[in-house]
């Protein structure tokens, strides 16, 4: 089971790299960076503050307003809230076999977030459309291919958000991003925080694909009693 879990986790890392910069994953990375303003959204309600709205714009940028909370949480949430995000769909669908009722939650969960935080029209119709495409695979495709599109997702968010933590936080440490916004908090260069988030990143992203080729819990146990 392992060596076949690790070879579908090696096609599906070879299918991202090699269509990286094709439309095809233009909805994938969209979905990060949705991903991305959820995971600000989320440190900023647990450390008590308030979401006023999501936007996102086509050109995969996304900006979460909102007030209160705990910045020096909120600020790397982001980043991580997207690896950590990812990560879990990857290990939700590498782990169990109840595929179609995970992508009927994901589907949903991104219509009700939509709904209720995104406030721009890309971001809304994005949403929406993605959203939809997911309860209609949970519905109408077979276990297998549901299985294979939430690996997909999970793995390409978390190769995403160690690329995307790269390019916006050490190659350009410019006014407006994350890095820069901790930096004026802690008084450190941006390119600290990026070095020290994309380590992370990192380290996070080699947890999830060795515990995802461990592949279902119980398998082998249940093979045995047979």
């Amino acid at each position: 089971m392992r060596l076949r879990e690790t070879a579908i986790l090696v096609a599906l890392l070879l299918a991202t790299v090699f269509f990286w910069d094709s439309i095809a994953l233009y909805p994938v990375k969209a979905f990060v960076v949705l991903l991305h303003e959820l995971g600000h959204a989320t440190a900023a309600v647990l450390t008590g503050g308030q979401v006023d709205r999501i936007e996102l714009s086509p050109d995969l940028g996304g900006v979460c307003w909102s007030r209160g909370g705990w910045r020096l949480l909120v600020l790397p949430a982001g980043y991580l809230g997207s690896m950590l995000f990812g990560g879990a769909i990857l290990l939700a669908a590498a782990r169990t076999r109840h595929d179609r009722a995970l992508a009927a939650a994901l589907g949903l969960a991104v219509l009700a977030l939509t709904i209720v935080f995104v406030r721009t029209l890309f971001g809304v119709g994005f949403g929406l459309v993605f959203g939809t495409a997911l309860v209609c695979s949970a519905r109408w495709l077979p276990p297998a291919v549901n299985d294979l599109l939430l690996r997909f997702l999970g793995l390409a968010s978390v190769l995403y958000a160690v690329i995307d933590i790269k390019e916006d936080l050490i190659s350009r440490t410019v006014p407006g991003s994350d890095a820069y916004a901790m930096s004026q908090e802690l008084f450190l260069p941006p390119v600290f925080w990026g070095v020290l988030w994309m380590v992370l990143a990192i380290v996070a992203a080699v947890a999830f694909l060795f515990l995802a080729s461990r592949g279902e819990r119980g398998s082998t146990a249940a093979r045995a009693s047979r």
